[in-house]
C-alpha cells in the first residue's frame, strides 16, 4: 500500500476515534464539505507533503486492506513475480472462487465485484447452470480445431443472426453470416480484413491498394494487436511498438464535419464504439451514427461497430446498436459472450459474406464445441426480455445512486453511462487510482478508465441491493479524500 494511502487511513481513524468519543467529525470531512474553489485550490493529492512520524500499521484497521490480506499472500506474489511477465498493476490480493457478484480471497474476505473481469462475467460468478454445462462438456468434447464441423458453433451462430434487431436501412439481418474466434481483439481483426475484402469488390486488380483507410475516433479502443492497436489512437499504447499499420486514420468522436472530410473514396472502413468503455464510458450521439452509416453507403466503405464491451445486455438491450436505431456491416462481440470461457465473435452482412471466400482468414481454436455450448447457453438467458428489462432497471437506479453522490461531492463532475455500463468522471486533481484502492479497502472492486474515469460494469445479474452496497462504500472514499485533500498538512 502507498505511503499516502497509509496516511489517509491513519486521518480516517483519528476521524472514527473521535466520534467514538462523542465528538463530531472533522468539519472539512462531514459537516461542511470542501467547495469546488476550495478543491481547485488544493495540491494534487499525491504531491500533498506527507507526515514522517505516524504509525504505520494503523491501515490493518480495514478489513480489506492489504495488511489483512492471508499470510501466504506476499510470499506467493514473491515467487510468481519470478516467472510471470509484469504487464499488469495489480493489488497485492489473490482471489480463490467467487459467487454471484462477489470474490473471495485467501483469506475469505468478501468483495462487491463491480468490474466483473472488466464486463465479462455478464452472469457473475459461479452460476449453477454454467457450472452443469461447463461440467458435462468437458467429459464429452473440449477441442477438434476447424478442420471437423461440431454441435453446437452452427445453432449458437443461427441464435445471433436470429436475435439482431430489425433496423430500418439496416445492414445486417437475417441474411447475416457469424465467424467465432477466441478474443474481442481477434474479432475485430478480423473485422478490419473483412472490412478490407468487401471494399475492394468493385476495384480493378489494379487498384487493390487504394481503398485501404481505417477511420477510428478519439478516445477509442480496439484492442492490443498490431491492427486493433492501429485504430486504437491512444500515445500510451502506440508509442512503444511504432510504426503501426498504414492506412488507420483517426478523427474526433462526434465531429459530422471533420468525418465528412476524412471518409472518401480511399475509405474502407469506419470502426467506432456505440458506446466507449475503455475510453471513459462515452455515449455515441445517434445523429452521428446515422451520418457515419449514410457516409459509408456513399464511398462504399464498411461501418464496423465495436460492441466487445457496450454489447450483448450492458446497455439494457441485446446489442448496443439498438439504442441508436443504425446498424452496421460488421460486428464484433466477445467479453460476456461465454461468461468468462474465451470466446469471441464477428457478425457480417450477407453483402460482406459474399466477398469471403474458404481461407481468407481462420483460427485454430475459435468456435471449439466447448466455447460454443457455453456461448450458447450464456447468450439464452442474456437474451430474454426479462433479463434486459433487470438491466435496464438495476442500471437506472444505479446511476441514480452514482448521481446522488457525485451531487454530495465536489470529487466527482459527471456521472456517465446506460444500462449496466457507468462512468464517474472525476476532477482533474483527483487521483483515480487512489480512489481505485481505496475502494477495494472497503470491499468494492471497481476500476478506471480513459480522462480519470472511474468505471463501473458490474455483473449483469446484479440487484439494486448491491448498488447500495456499492454507493455507501464509494462515499467513504469520498468523504475520506475530500478530507484529506481539504486537510492538507494537517493530519
Amino acid at each position: 500500500m502507498s505511503m499516502m494511502i497509509k496516511n489517509m487511513l491513519k486521518h480516517q481513524q483519528r476521524l472514527l476515534v473521535r466520534s467514538s468519543r462523542g465528538a463530531t467529525h472533522c468539519p472539512c470531512a462531514i459537516k461542511s464539505r470542501p467547495s469546488l474553489a476550495t478543491f481547485h485550490s488544493v495540491p494534487y493529492a499525491s504531491a500533498v507533503p506527507k507526515p514522517s512520524s505516524a504509525a504505520e500499521d494503523l491501515d490493518s484497521d480495514l478489513p480489506h486492506s492489504d495488511a489483512n490480506a492471508h499470510p501466504s499472500t506476499s510470499s506467493q506474489l514473491t515467487q510468481d513475480k519470478q516467472y510471470l511477465l509484469q504487464l499488469y498493476g495489480r493489488p497485492n490480493v489473490i482471489f480463490t472462487h467467487g459467487e454471484g457478484c462477489y470474490l473471495y480471497d485467501q483469506a475469505g474476505r468478501k468483495f462487491l465485484d463491480m468490474n466483473a473481469g472488466i464486463a465479462v462475467n455478464a452472469l457473475g460468478h459461479a452460476d449453477r447452470e454454467l457450472q452443469s454445462v461447463i461440467a458435462d462438456q468437458a467429459g464429452k468434447l473440449i477441442h477438434l480445431s476447424n478442420l471437423y464441423h461440431n454441435e453446437y458453433a452452427g445453432p449458437f451462430a443461427k441464435a445471433i443472426v436470429d436475435s439482431l434487431p430489425d433496423v430500418n436501412g439496416g445492414a445486417l439481418g437475417q441474411s447475416s453470416k457469424v465467424f467465432f474466434c477466441n478474443s474481442g481483439t481477434e474479432a475485430n481483426e478480423a473485422a478490419i480484413k473483412f472490412a478490407r475484402k468487401y471494399a475492394r469488390k468493385n476495384l480493378p486488380s489494379n487498384e487493390t491498394n487504394t481503398k485501404i483507410n481505417v477511420i477510428s475516433f478519439t478516445n477509442a479502443f480496439h484492442g492490443r494487436s498490431l491492427g486493433a492497436l492501429s485504430a486504437t489512437p491512444n500515445i500510451k499504447y502506440q508509442a512503444p511498438f511504432a510504426p503501426l499499420l498504414p492506412g488507420f486514420q483517426h478523427a474526433p468522436l462526434n465531429d459530422i464535419e471533420t468525418a465528412n472530410k476524412m471518409i472518401d473514396e480511399k475509405t474502407c472502413a469506419v470502426i467506432i464504439e456505440p458506446v466507449q468503455g475503455e475510453g471513459g464510458i462515452h455515449l455515441t450521439d445517434k445523429k452521428f451514427l446515422q451520418f457515419l452509416r449514410k457516409k459509408c453507403d456513399e464511398v462504399g466503405a464498411a461501418l464496423i461497430f465495436d460492441e466487445i464491451q457496450c454489447g450483448l445486455g450492458r446497455t439494457g438491450t441485446l446489442f448496443a446498436y439498438e439504442n441508436f436505431s443504425v446498424s452496421p456491416d460488421i460486428l464484433s462481440i466477445a467479453k460476456p459472450l461465454a461468461n468468462g470461457i474465451p470466446i469471441g465473435a464477428v457478425v457480417v452482412s450477407d453483402k460482406v459474406a459474399a466477398t469471403i471466400s474458404p481461407g481468407d482468414h481462420g483460427t485454430t481454436f475459435g468456435g471449439s464445441p466447448f466455447a460454443t455450448r457455453v456461448g450458447l447457453t450464456v447468450f439464452n438467458r442474456i437474451r430474454q426480455p426479462s433479463f434486459l428489462q433487470h438491466v435496464k432497471t438495476v442500471g437506472t437506479y444505479l446511476k441514480e445512486q452514482m448521481t446522488d453522490l457525485a451531487s454530495k461531492s465536489p470529487l466527482i463532475s459527471e456521472v456517465r453511462g446506460i444500462g449496466l455500463m457507468v462512468g464517474l468522471q472525476l476532477r482533474e486533481k483527483v487521483d483515480a487510482n487512489v480512489f481505485v484502492e481505496l475502494a477495494r479497502e472497503r470491499g468494492v472492486l471497481v476500476i478506471t478508465a480513459g480522462g480519470n474515469t472511474i468505471r463501473l460494469v458490474p455483473p449483469l445479474v446484479m440487484g439494486k441491493k448491491e448498488a447500495d452496497e456499492a454507493k455507501r462504500a464509494l462515499e467513504e472514499v469520498c468523504n475520506d479524500m475530500e478530507s484529506y485533500i481539504a486537510s492538507g498538512k494537517d493530519l
